[in-house]
């Protein structure tokens, strides 16, 4: 199966209901090849949006900018720039916007199996998670996982120095958001321009990699499934 790459600001985006806060991006799916996984972007204007209906669908959120709150039944969580946000299947949710400019945010689904409704906190912060390494030089962040009863999808935060990895693959289906930085996406023997709000798929077993072309870090948002760990590898080669 081919991988799929494209600059958020490449898909149309739509407004799904005029009396809701919400602009949507719908970036990844089955049109592109992700069968499991859907991405979309986000752009939540001022003001508390109106109820959203997973169904057997479970979520997780990624917050790039703005800030807000997240409502789930009775409970309300802060929402801020680096933060993830779990949503079981079966549950519904309202996001607030507190500011004057968009909250913009990162939103992956994908169908409930074994999701369970957290039993404490569903909104995950970065700069409580630990850092952990990933080969090579490269590290991530875990933000929703099974620590709050999301055991189907994994939504991890990774930094990548300048430089390229080795051609790999991984067992698990990944989309990918690039939150800062710039670079190449080596896939399917193409080289594409890679920057903040490029939207990857990566396929199970398709070999690729992220070359940081820039003089810092490269901050990518990653959520895959089955759930996993992202040092994982199925393959892996010479650059």
């Amino acid at each position: 199966m081919a991988g799929y790459v494209v600059a958020e600001r490449d898909v149309v985006e739509t407004t799904p209901d005029a009396a809701d806060t919400r602009r949507v991006r719908l970036t990844i799916g089955p049109l592109q090849g992700c069968e499991r996984l859907e991405q979309r972007v986000v752009r939540f204007g001022p003001g508390r949006s109106r109820r959203q209906e997973l169904g057997e669908l479970q979520a997780v959120l990624y917050v790039v900018s703005g800030t807000g709150r997240l409502r789930v039944g009775g409970r309300v969580e802060e929402l801020e720039p680096l933060a993830g946000a779990y949503v079981a299947a079966g549950e519904s949710y309202v996001v607030e916007n507190s500011g004057a400019d968009d909250l913009l945010v990162v939103l992956v689904t994908a169908p409930g199996e074994h999701s369970v409704p957290p039993l404490d906190v569903r909104t995950v912060r970065w700069d409580e998670r630990a850092s952990l390494p990933a080969s090579p030089n490269r590290e991530f962040r875990y933000l929703v996982n099974e620590d709050v009863g999301c055991h189907d999808i994994t939504q991890f935060v990774g930094e990548i120095p300048p430089g390229r990895a080795p051609l790999h693959s991984h067992t698990y289906d990944e989309v990918v958001y690039v939150i800062a930085g710039e670079g190449l996406l080596h896939l399917d023997g193409n080289s594409t321009p890679i920057s903040a709000g490029s939207c990857i798929h990566l396929p199970p077993l398709n070999e690729h990699c992220l070359e940081n072309t820039g003089p810092g870090s490269m901050r990518v948002l990653g959520v895959f499934h089955p759930a996993g760990s992202p040092a994982s590898r199925a393959s892996e080669g010479p650059q």
